[in-house]
Order: structure tokens, then C-alpha cells, then sequence
């Protein structure tokens, strides 16, 4: 296993800007070891999770908080609502609004949906979208054109999307993702890199996106990280979830930059 160099904590600087941890992780319904899984997340004390397949029948909101409070996070948005996806977040985030989305259903395919939320840290304000794009080539481009027009409707200078794309970043929806927004992964690598399946990975299909402005400090599966474990790895769930440290400036900075800069 590859050893994991240190990946910045969660702080927020003096000029407003934020420094935050995001995980995207596929849960699969939360049908393996909990136990692990909360284990995972705990370690990687993330801001926000962006979690896909979770749990969407019966009691399935019982279930997302119980995970919730085993992580020390609370349910942000999600889960039966939005198809699967679903938002959790430390109590360090302010929440300024949450929506879940279902996209159109493709006839004879799972029903998908985003997870959605605006909130801020700090002085940084940040879109949220948590995504589990189709199994079809053609469903998956479609839906990933929906993910782009769903971050742009958010009205949000900065914004982080996440989830199982279902697809190799040669694929062509993964390539239309990253032509827009920055593959995290590929911004700044640290960690391990494949996510599929958790007992023997050979392949990313799990990613982390973020727009122009925001700075990606290391992105990758957290082998080698305190506190994480290969078992636990392999007993939560069948995905590896993807971490990722992350700078958001503050609301505004960017416009005021350029303004200073044209004056």
C-alpha cells in the first residue's frame, strides 16, 4: 500500500478563505460492516460527505442519521429523496439551503437524483452537489450534462461535486465533467488512486469535481491515513471513498481581485 503523506486539516485562514475535507463514498446501502464504515469516515474528519447508495426503503432516514451520529456528522440533505445520493456535514458548516433532485428516468434503469446544498465555512460559501450517475454510456452523458446545469443553477461562484460516475476518466462523460470542472484527483493525486471494487481496486470510477476558483491541496483514496484501516477498507462497503482537502476562498474574493487588478 502506498503511505499517505499528510493531508491539510480543516481550518479557516484570516482573510475569510476556508480549508476543508470533502469524502465521496458509494455506501452501498449500508449492507456491509457499519462499523468499519463509521470507522472510515471518522478518520478521515471530513466537512462534508457525499455519500451514494444510501439507504432509500424502509426507515432509510433512521438509518443516514444513525451513520450520522456513529461520524460525528449530521444528515445535510438526501438519501430516499434524492434517489441515493445524500449530503452529511460536521457542525462546522453553515447550511443556507438544501434540495434534492430526481432526474428523468431512463426506462428500464435505476431512478438517479442529486443531493444539493449552498453552505459556508468561514467566509467561503460552497455549492454541494452529491451524484451517482447512470450505468449506460448514454444515460451517464446525459446526466452528467444535468450535474453541469445543476451546479451552474445554484448561483454559487465555488462549488464541489462528487459521487460514483460509473465511468474511467477516459470515459466520455468523466472527460465532459473534467472539461468544465477540476478532476480533484488529477489536480493534486495523494493517496491511492483506484476505488472499484474496495477487495482488489483496478479501476477509478469515483471522483471528486471542483470549479476554476477553488485550490485543490491532495485528492485520492486515503491509504495510509491515521486511523484507517486496509480491513475496514475492504469491509464497509464494495467502492473506496475518496477524500479530498480542499481551499475555498472567500465569498467575493475573486471579483474583488479582479476588480483591483483592472483598477
Amino acid at each position: 500500500m502506498p503511505t499517505t503523506s499528510p493531508l491539510p486539516n480543516s481550518r479557516t485562514e484570516p482573510d475569510g478563505s476556508a480549508v476543508i475535507r470533502v469524502l465521496s463514498y458509494n455506501v452501498r446501502s449500508l449492507r456491509d460492516d457499519t462499523d468499519a464504515l463509521a470507522r472510515v469516515i471518522t478518520a478521515c474528519a471530513p466537512d462534508l460527505v457525499l455519500l451514494q447508495e444510501s439507504p432509500i426503503f424502509f426507515r432509510w432516514r433512521k438509518k443516514l442519521a444513525r451513520l450520522a451520529a456513529a461520524t460525528g456528522q449530521v444528515v445535510l440533505t438526501g438519501g430516499g429523496t434524492a434517489a441515493g445520493p445524500a449530503v452529511l456535514c460536521s457542525l462546522r458548516a453553515t447550511v443556507e439551503r438544501t434540495e434534492d433532485v430526481l432526474l428523468p428516468l431512463t426506462p428500464g434503469q435505476f431512478r438517479r437524483g442529486l443531493a444539493t446544498a449552498v453552505v459556508r465555512f468561514g467566509g467561503a460559501r460552497v455549492g454541494v452537489v452529491s451524484c451517482h450517475l447512470g450505468l449506460t454510456a448514454a444515460e451517464r452523458h446525459e446526466q452528467g450534462g444535468m450535474l453541469l446545469d445543476r451546479l451552474t443553477g445554484l448561483g454559487v461562484e465555488h462549488a464541489i461535486a462528487g459521487g460514483d460516475i460509473n465511468e474511467r476518466p477516459d470515459g466520455r462523460t468523466f472527460l465532459r465533467l473534467a472539461a468544465t470542472l477540476q478532476d480533484c484527483r488529477t489536480a493534486a493525486p495523494w493517496g491511492s488512486e483506484h476505488t472499484f471494487p474496495a477487495g482488489g481496486p483496478d479501476r477509478r470510477i469515483d471522483a471528486i469535481f471542483v470549479t476554476k476558483g477553488v485550490r485543490v491541496l491532495g485528492c485520492g483514496v486515503p491509504h495510509g491515513l491515521p486511523g484507517v484501516a486496509d480491513a475496514d477498507l475492504r469491509a464497509a462497503t464494495d467502492h473506496l471513498p475518496v477524500l479530498a482537502a480542499l481551499r475555498v476562498p472567500a465569498a467575493g474574493s475573486s471579483r474583488q481581485a479582479g476588480a483591483g487588478a483592472g483598477s
